[in-house]
């Protein structure tokens, strides 16, 4: 009862606004702020690898060009194409010493080299946005200060896949035919996001490292795996669509950026 009482006989709070006086009144938050991303396009070269890859690791060199609205927005387009596919130790493993002959036949059927039907990834296009909501500066050993910025991205990725071509259908090779192991290529669509720093080394050149997921759904070792039985999660002797299972495909890349105009835009 005494505690209700004190609440119930409590004045009003109250709050006094601080006048700024002195050479800080009015002042904005920095002075003299070198933007240097607003109303500049950026052209970077790029080169990327891929992470925790299966059965193949792809090597991609490409390049981004965007442009900044605002210091804190921009939109453009990045691209790349796979300059190198090498196949990781477990295929080499799979070919050295796996089983691979064919159970339905009188004869064991050898595929060959089991790389040549492992799914490759050829080239990447996305259109994205790009978001810088943080900047500031980097100090190496305290003597050496490098102005900094770190964005996010997303888009839209179109991604050329070579994946094995279908086989065990109505008119096609069946799926122990030799000559069934090749590839074809399709395009996947696929979402496109992730982060990254840029540090500016001087006002027209930035040095990148960005971090980017792509995840779909594709068939990456070429086995038949899926379509039939409990949830069509057993093999039906058919390598088509159904047998492709999702990833979350990811990559990192390094990026020389080049800013034009030369100079940036200062704060006043």
């Amino acid at each position: 009862m005494a505690a209700f009482t004190l609440l119930g006989t409590a004045g009003n709070a109250e709050a006094q606004e601080i006048q700024l006086t002195g050479p800080l009144a009015g002042a904005p938050p920095a002075k003299h702020l070198r933007l240097y991303r607003e109303g500049r396009f950026e052209i970077a070269p790029t080169i990327s690898f891929t992470l925790l890859d299966e059965y193949r690791r792809t090597i991609f060199v490409g390049g981004r060009l965007q442009y900044n609205i605002k210091d804190w927005i921009g939109i453009g387009v990045w691209g790349a194409f796979g300059a190198g596919s090498i196949a990781t130790d477990l295929t080499d493993q799979i070919n050295e010493k796996a089983p691979r002959g064919s159970p339905l036949t009188a004869t064991n059927v050898t595929p060959g080299n089991f790389a040549d039907q492992t799914a490759k990834l050829k080239w990447i296009g996305a259109p994205q946005i790009t978001l810088t909501p943080f900047r500031g500066k980097l100090a190496i050993f305290q003597k050496i200060f490098v102005d900094t910025d770190a964005y996010i991205h997303g888009g839209v990725a179109f991604v050329g896949v070579d994946e094995r071509k279908e086989c065990g259908g109505a008119g096609q090779l069946g799926c122990t035919d030799p000559n069934s192991f090749s590839l074809e290529s399709r395009t996947a669509l696929a979402p496109t996001f992730g982060l990254g720093l840029s540090f500016y080394i001087n006002r027209f050149l930035s040095l990148g490292a960005e971090y980017r997921a792509f995840p779909f759904s594709w068939n990456r070792g070429g086995f038949d795996s899926r379509g039939a039985g409990n949830n069509s999660k057993f093999p039906d002797d058919k390598v088509n669509s159904e047998d492709r299972t999702f990833k979350f495909n990811q990559m990192i890349t390094i990026a020389i950026g080049f800013h034009l105009p030369a100079s940036p835009k200062i704060n006043q």
